[in-house]
């Protein structure tokens, strides 16, 4: 499992190392990504809260990266965390998940990247429910559910 401590380590000092990488142009991506898709994930964007596809959907699944299709979240770890957000508590493995420190808007933050494709998904805090205490606060843009 994933804790505060690990996530501070991995954007600090190193990531874990990708099964594989998924390298594009942008036009590549342009053509493989909504315009709505291609603003969060390929520009770093925020969709707006509440009026997104998964932040009060809790269908059963896996939430995989819209970019390259790389498994990051069962549906089991997704809560409603009241952000306007799809929120999780854990990804599905800690090699799938980037980390870097964001200073963008003014705040101190973590942001989170698909660890294959690089494409941005949110941020994660350490203000998620116990037992170890992360939200990972993720675009529903950058995510595309896989029913099981």
């Amino acid at each position: 499992m994933l804790r505060w401590i690990d996530v501070i380590k991995y954007a600090k000092y190193s990531n874990p190392e990708p099964p594989f990488t998924v390298e594009k142009t942008k036009a590549e991506w342009r053509q493989l990504l909504s315009p709505a898709q291609y603003h969060v994930l390929r520009e770093k964007g925020t969709e707006p809260p509440y009026r997104n596809l998964y932040c009060r959907s809790y269908a059963p699944g896996t939430y995989v990266c819209a970019g390259c299709g790389e498994a990051l979240f069962a549906s089991q770890e997704k809560y409603h965390a009241i952000s306007g957000w799809p929120s999780f508590t854990q990804p599905l493995s800690k090699s799938g998940l980037r980390f870097l420190f964001d200073d963008s808007h003014h705040l101190q933050r973590i942001e989170v990247q698909c660890n294959v494709c690089g494409g941005h998904l949110g941020h994660v805090f350490p203000d998620g429910p116990a037992p170890h205490g992360l939200r990972f606060c993720i675009n529903s843009e950058s995510l595309r559910l896989v029913n099981e």
